[in-house]
């Protein structure tokens, strides 16, 4: 009976020192709106560019891609809900360097707290942050689409409202892998700058050699060679095939699950895969800095 009790008061204590850093995060986050605006502002301003420069020159290539008479805007949608993930991945090392350069991080190391839950707690912020940035991208690509087609929307998300959940669902599993590295870059570099330095030089890269913003056929050899094992491509592919309800795989043929799901389950059987390696790493050098802090 004790052992009982000692195991529901430890899973108390868990969910509790989980919700009080998850808390921190969260008003850390809403008191700097900066924040909040330019990574949010970011992805925005590519789906208003992006959309007036290829939206007028891509029309025929993005129907082959997808299958069908598509705008331009409901390609992009889903490509921008999955840059708002990245970059809400991108901020979560730079904030963990502000913690070690405050103090803030040895003293939570220091504190009674659940280690794990110091670390959930930040991690679920992130994804609290996810989900309302990518309904906000799905909202503001419904009212571009609707000032460009003058009211005709037609069907914006062919898997209705399940589908529009699906896509943050997508969200929130491809920023787990950079999430990961950006910590990882944050607990070995210890300083802001080279943690910016470091995830930005992979991100946008990787964002532009990609299906984003442009179908495959389109781009240079070399540059669907890199897309085809580019996580952000799998990303994109299987928020894409939520939102037009049918399989859009860019990077090899499946068949074996029928329709969309002919890329959701192998697109998320490969972000699910790089999460569990680059989350391995990053639970490998937060130990390793949580045992170094301790001695």
């Amino acid at each position: 009976m004790s052992l009982e009790r000692g195991r529901k008061a430890t899973a108390n204590g868990f969910a509790v020192d989980t919700w009080v850093n998850l808390k921190r995060w969260v008003l850390k986050t809403v008191r700097n709106p900066f924040v909040m605006t330019f990574s949010l502002l970011n992805p925005i301003m590519f789906l208003v560019l992006f959309t007036e420069v290829f939206g007028g020159i891509t029309g025929g290539a993005i129907g082959r891609s997808v299958g069908g008479d598509v705008s331009y805007v409901t390609y992009l949608v889903p490509a921008i809900a999955i840059q708002v993930s990245l970059i809400a991945a991108t901020t979560s090392g730079i904030g963990l360097v502000e913690d070690i350069e405050s103090g803030m991080f040895e003293k939570a190391l220091a504190s009674p707290m659940h280690r794990g839950a110091v670390f959930l707690g930040k991690s679920l912020s992130e994804v609290l942050r996810i989900v309302v940035q990518v309904s906000i991208i799905l909202t503001f690509g419904y009212v571009l689409l609707w000032l460009d087609t003058g009211g005709n929307t037609g069907e914006y998300v062919a898997t209705g409202l399940l589908g529009a959940v699906g896509i943050v669902i997508v969200g929130i599993l491809f920023s787990i892998w950079f999430t990961a590295f950006s910590n990882v870059m944050a607990l070995v570099t210890r300083d802001q700058e080279s943690t910016m330095i470091g995830v930005n030089i992979l991100q946008f890269p990787l964002l532009f050699l990609s299906s984003a913003f442009l179908p495959l056929e389109v781009l240079p050899g070399w540059v669907r060679v890199v897309a085809a094992v580019n996580p952000i491509t799998y990303g994109v592919d299987a928020a894409r095939a939520l939102m037009f309800g049918r399989d859009v795989m860019t990077v090899f043929e499946v068949t074996a699950f029928g329709g969309l799901w002919n890329t959701v389950v192998p697109t998320l059987a490969v972000l699910a895969a790089l999460d569990l390696a680059l989350g391995s790493v990053a639970v490998y050098y937060m130990a390793r800095a949580t045992s170094a802090e301790a001695r």
